[in-house]
């Protein structure tokens, strides 16, 4: 399954989250170690669904662009 992220640039490096998993989040100083974290955020925080016999939620999250001229 492929999730959509979130990726935000912070005082301090990155932090990620997921629209379709509440609560799972990451920070890391780079955005490659961020996308790492993330990653392994987001299987963690199945697992710990699936062992409490939760339902995974399926990724339903679409993420557009949307062009505006400068001001």
């Amino acid at each position: 399954m492929k999730y959509g992220i979130i990726i935000e640039k912070t005082r301090t490096g990155f932090s990620a989250w997921s629209p379709d998993l509440e609560g799972c989040v990451a920070a890391a100083r780079t955005r490659v170690g961020v996308l790492r974290s993330i990653q392994k955020a987001i299987r963690f925080h199945l697992e710990g669904l699936r062992l409490a016999g939760r339902r995974i939620p399926r990724p339903a999250s679409d993420l557009a662009w949307v062009e505006v001229p400068r001001p």
